[in-house]
Parts: structure tokens; sequence; C-alpha cells
């Protein structure tokens, strides 16, 4: 992270949170993010093939490969009401595992659903709305949980962190797959210039809506660094923390086991 960047994360505040680069008032930031999703939702995977030229299926099939899911096991996908992970979860057991969707913007799983029915999966995905800082589920209710490009949003990270040990059966494996903090400096600059010029533009252009791009660039520079997020997960009471940094730190899978 260079001198000039914001701070990461205050999670600590209950009274603020990040909301890209501004602070607002932490009963506000839900529905904030909500917004910015429901805008977005229609083009949302479409924009992800643009920004990332692609690349993000490959990130996902390493988080999917890195969990190895089995026939039999149960999944909760959080903040991944498009499908893309749950997708792959099924098509890698043949479905054979369950998978639950949780997400907090109802849109997103809307199209996600809808496009669960164009690939004709109509068993094995349970589609819920649901916060990722007070999960709808009981305690130890899953043999895994993913993220991707989710925990970013949360108003407290702490806070889902909790809630993902808390809902994982003794054995169960947490991954979180999140745009990070490159560890390249030249790839460095080029990125931050990348993201901060041309997401906001494709935005505008393909999603008609720049605004909602502009945050998820602030956003992703107010994440926590790989290390201070490792250091969440152990605090969450997560074992064998460890991160795996994928294209020079632009994005990091973090994994960890509930003991």
């Amino acid at each position: 992270m260079t001198r000039s960047d914001p701070p990461a994360d205050p999670t600590a505040s209950d009274t603020t949170a990040p909301f890209g680069y501004r602070e607002v008032p932490a009963a506000d930031k839900a529905g904030l993010v909500r917004q910015v999703f429901d805008n977005v939702a229609v083009r949302y995977d479409l924009m992800n093939d643009l920004m990332s030229l692609g690349v993000h299926r490959l990130w996902k099939d390493r988080m999917v490969a890195m969990l190895a899911p089995r026939t039999g096991a149960a999944i909760i996908d959080v903040a991944g009401g498009t499908g893309d992970i749950a997708f792959r979860i099924h098509d890698r057991t043949q479905g054979g595992a369950h998978v639950t969707i949780c997400d907090i913007n109802p849109t997103m799983l809307s199209v996600g659903q809808d496009r669960a029915v164009d690939r004709g999966i109509l068993r094995g995905l349970d589609w819920t709305a649901g916060d990722a800082e007070a999960l709808p589920f009981p305690d130890r209710r899953f043999d895994g949980y993913t993220i991707a490009f989710g925990l970013r949003n949360v108003t407290h990270i702490d806070r889902a962190l909790a809630e993902a040990h808390r809902v994982l059966k003794p054995g169960g494996r947490f991954l979180c797959l999140e745009f990070s903090h490159v560890t390249m400096p030249l790839l460095g600059r080029v990125y931050d210039v990348y993201s901060a010029t041309m997401l906001p533009t494709l935005g505008g252009l393909v999603a008609g809506d720049r605004e909602s791009y502009r945050y998820l660039h602030e956003s992703i520079r107010r994440h926590p660094p790989q290390d201070e997020l490792a250091a969440k997960m152990t605090a969450a009471g997560f074992s064998h923390v460890t991160w795996r940094d994928m294209s020079g730190g632009i994005v990091a899978l973090h994994s960890g086991w509930r003991i």
C-alpha cells in the first residue's frame, strides 16, 4: 500500500463505515451497497468479463479447486447472487453438493436464479436473501463457506468473519476471494490508473452507471491488505490461515479452517 492510499477498512467504528472514500453512518451502508448492486445487477457478469479481461473466471476456478467440494457437502456461498461460484461447485460435483447462495440483494439473486434456469440447474441450489453479518442459518450448518468479491462490501468485516466461523462445522473451510493490494510496484501503478479511470468509464458505457463503478474502485482501495485480513480471520477463530496472491496481488485468496 502506498502512502497516498486511503486508510484501510476502519471496522472498529460502530457509528461510521467506509463507503468508497466516504465515511457514512454504519446503519446506512448496507442500503447504499444494495442500491449499487441493484443498479449493476443485470450487467454485472458482463462487466466482470470486461473489467478483468476474463481473468476473473480463472480466479474463481482456482477458488473452487481449492475448496475441493465433495458429493454430499453443504456449502454456503455468500454475496454470490448471480451464481458464478455456485455453478462451478455444482459442475465440479456433478450436482452432488448442496449449495446455498446467500446475498443481501434480491435483485442479484433474481439474476442468479434466471441464470440457473437457463443452465437447466433446477436442483441442488438454494437462494436466500440474507446479511453476511447476521446469517439466517443455525450454528455448524455448513462444510464450506465461500465469498468472492463481497467481503469488502460488508459494513463490519469482523462481524462477517465471526458469522462465517459460526455457521461452519468443525473441520469446515472458509475461502475468501477478494481484490487486494498489488505486491509488484510497477504493476501496482498501472493497475491503480486502470481501475481509477477504466472502471467508471466502462461502467458508464456498458452498465449506464459510472458512479457505482467508481464506488467499486474505491472499495477495493479501502479493503485491508492481505496480512491484515489474515489477522482478522485469526481473531475470528479461524486456524491455519493462509493466503495466495494471484495476478501479482490484484486479488488474494484467503483460506482458514474452523477447528
